[in-house]
This record gives C-alpha cells, sequence and structure tokens, in this order.
C-alpha cells in the first residue's frame, strides 16, 4: 500500500513481482491468513506512515470527537481495513469470489435506472471498496465507464483491466488535456454510465464546498456538473466490508429539484452526496480511507 500525493491520492504499493506474488497466494490460500500477517504489520506501518496516520487520527479527534483513546484504537482499526479491501483485490485477482448485499428496494430502483435508454452518473467515494464490486458483478445493461487514476503499477493495471473487460467496463483514464470528460459525455449520450469519485478533486477543475459534520469539505463539481448539465440521473453506491468475505452494497439514486437553476442543482446535489458520506462513516466509522485533512474548519 502507498499513501501520498498533496492532497493524498492511493496507489498499491510493492514491486510488481511482489503483486504478482500475492496473487499467485491468493489463489490458493484464504485471504484471512494474509490479513493475520498483516494486523501485525500494521504498527510498523502506521509509524512509518506517521503523516497518514496522523491525519486519520486527527480525524477521529476533531471530526468525529472522540477521545484520545478510542481515535488510536480507531486508526489501528482504519489502516487494518484499508489493508483489508487492498488484499480482498488481489483475491479477486486470484479467483475469489465475495458475496454483496443489498437492500431490495434499493436494489430494484437501480436496476430500474438500467432498464431505461438513457445514461446516468455513478458517483463513489475512497471508502469501503467499491473498485471490488466491478471485479465481481457484471453490468448487464448498461456498459460502465469508471474514471481512474492511472498511477498503478502494471500489474494492477492489467489485471483491473482483464476483470473489468469481463464485467463490461471500460476505465477512463484521467488525462492533462481533459480528453476523459468528453470520453464520459459520450457514454452518457450513448446511454452508458458514467463512474467517478465524489470526493476526490483531481480530474475536475472546479470545487463545490459542502457542509459535512461540523465543517467544510471541497467535493469536484465535475460527477454533479454532468448530471444536471445532461439532465440524468445520478446515484451514489457504497461498498461497505461487513465480514470476511461479504460486502453490503448502499445505493442511492438522486435526482435534482427542477425548481432550481442549474447552479443550485449541482450544490444541492452536491451537498446530499456530502451527506450520504457522512451517513456512512456513521454507519462504518473505520472504513473512511482519505488520508489527508478532508474537512477544513474556519478557523483553519
Amino acid at each position: 500500500m502507498s499513501l501520498e500525493h498533496d492532497n493524498w491520492k492511493g496507489t498499491t504499493g510493492g514491486m510488481p513481482w511482489m503483486q504478482r506474488t500475492l496473487i499467485k497466494w491468493l489463489s490458493v490460500i484464504d485471504q484471512r491468513v494474509i490479513y493475520v500477517v498483516m494486523a501485525v504489520v500494521v504498527p510498523w506501518y502506521m509509524l512509518l506512515g506517521h503523516r497518514c496516520y496522523l491525519a486519520i487520527y486527527h480525524f477521529y479527534r476533531r471530526d468525529r470527537h472522540e477521545s484520545w483513546w478510542r481515535a488510536f484504537v480507531h486508526s489501528y482499526v482504519n489502516h487494518f481495513r484499508f489493508g483489508q479491501v487492498v488484499i480482498d483485490r488481489f483475491a479477486a485477482f486470484g479467483g475469489k469470489q465475495f458475496r454483496f448485499m443489498f437492500d431490495a428496494e434499493q436494489q430494484e430502483a437501480y436496476l430500474d435506472l438500467g432498464r431505461q435508454p438513457e445514461g446516468f452518473v455513478q458517483v463513489s467515494c475512497h471508502m469501503g471498496n467499491y473498485e471490488l464490486a466491478g471485479y465481481s458483478m457484471r453490468q448487464e445493461s448498461k456498459r460502465m465507464y469508471p474514471l481512474v487514476f492511472m498511477g498503478e503499477t502494471e500489474t494492477m493495471m492489467l489485471n483491473r483491466q482483464k476483470l473489468f473487460a469481463d464485467h463490461n467496463i471500460e476505465m477512463v483514464p484521467v488525462s492533462d488535456d481533459m480528453s476523459h470528460i468528453f470520453a464520459l459525455n459520450n457514454a452518457l449520450r450513448d446511454g452508458n454510465i458514467a463512474s467517478m469519485p465524489g470526493d476526490r478533486v483531481f480530474g475536475s477543475p472546479k470545487a463545490i464546498a459542502c457542509r459535512m459534520m461540523d465543517g467544510v469539505c471541497d467535493l469536484p463539481a465535475g460527477p454533479f456538473q454532468m448530471a444536471v448539465t445532461r439532465d440524468c440521473a445520478l446515484t451514489a453506491v457504497f461498498v461497505m466490508k461487513e465480514r470476511w468475505d461479504t460486502y453490503r452494497v448502499w445505493c442511492y439514486v438522486m435526482r435534482p429539484d427542477l425548481s432550481l437553476d442549474k447552479r443550485q442543482r449541482v450544490a444541492q446535489l452536491a451537498q446530499r452526496f456530502a451527506d450520504l458520506m457522512t451517513e456512512m462513516i456513521d454507519r462504518y466509522p473505520t472504513q473512511w480511507f482519505n488520508y489527508f485533512d478532508f474537512i477544513r474548519y474556519e478557523d483553519d
């Protein structure tokens, strides 16, 4: 695992040969064996990656108002959970199948969108294991085009590409010339799904300030503006780890209030997404994987 960027951009650490070896191991052994090893390694990782540790510790202390001891314990569990979701991705590369649970009403609303001729925008965040769902669940009625950061190793990208292709998903890399915006718009025009992270400003030239907890966070305008401009639905999807082999998928279909002007609609969707992230943090406090000061305050 690697955690670095001006505003923290996660990449999966390790040399390519190490990653290939891990995939081979996980094709024949239970990933829980690796979990046990990782539980011992996490304290050293927290010590060496102290900037990330301090960021998540401050999140629990300042944003979640936890005691120093509870914040420390949650910081350890958070790093352990992050390691688990990364290991689960490698396990998927090795052929492991995971169970996904859905709320019946949410699932039906999502499937109904897939049956419509119009495309829609899907927004995610660095919480839980959104990417794993793409490795395991096939999109039958529409092709999905997820926006991806191409800073990973060749091993990661080749395995991603193989599993995504098997599940009707085509990656759209973030590009300096912003051509990814045209690719995503074309996907919507053709009645498909444009998928973007809603918690990182990279790839989007504008940010929207939203209320979150007791402060303010900056969300990328891109996904919300795209949904409003194309007058299509926007879905917020969270894939959260509940057991070693099981994830729960939470899916919320959002449509803006047409009585508002376009700028207000964009702000409304962004604020709704910020509210949903807060709800998910309350449900799964140790699966928030933004290792920088995501929330800012007036006195910062």
